[in-house]
């Protein structure tokens, strides 16, 4: 079971989160949608750099109650797997849902992206690398920047700063 849990973990990592941004960033920018390519990297860089801040300002010793099952050399508090799968996942989710037509597609993708994001929490705290309240504090902080960019990127396309539907070929509208 622990080498399945640091596979799940693995999915918040930076690594695969940002393999994960760059690949959309990339298909964006050559669908001529190089705008919302700059705002995805923003909104990830964004997550990024909150959680690292956070984890400097609190610099909460990780819990050592129980034996870690992986090593690491942050602090504890919020933990950035789950802030990053969250937000990265969530914004992502909801990205594609929002050009599905059945609502039964839509909310597959939303849910899909909830699952990961919580299984990716739920690692950290098998593993013995992060407290519960600090998965708590990721899954906040993830969810919120997910959110607050979700509502950056509606008032964007309401301006026709963003595109309104992401077409391939159609580029900046």
């Amino acid at each position: 079971l622990q080498e399945a849990m640091r596979d799940v973990t693995a999915l918040g990592g930076y690594p695969i989160v940002l393999l994960l941004t760059a690949a959309t960033v990339a298909y964006l920018w050559m669908a001529g949608h190089g705008r919302a390519a700059i705002f995805v990297v923003v909104s990830v860089v964004g997550v990024l750099v909150w959680t690292t801040v956070l984890k400097l300002g609190f610099d909460r010793p990780r819990p050592d109650l129980v034996p870690h099952f992986m090593s690491t050399a942050t602090p504890s508090f919020p933990s950035g797997h789950s802030a990053a799968a969250a937000a990265v996942y969530l914004t992502l989710g909801v990205l594609v849902a929002r050009f599905q037509s059945r609502r039964r597609l839509q909310l597959f993708f939303i849910g899909l992206a909830i699952c990961i994001a919580v299984l990716v929490g739920i690692s950290r705290v098998y593993l013995g690398v992060h407290w519960p309240s600090d998965v708590v504090a990721g899954w906040t902080l993830g969810g919120g920047w997910a959110l607050c960019c979700w509502l950056v990127a509606t008032w964007l396309r309401r301006r026709r700063v963003l595109p309104l539907v992401l077409e391939e070929g159609r580029g900046e509208a």
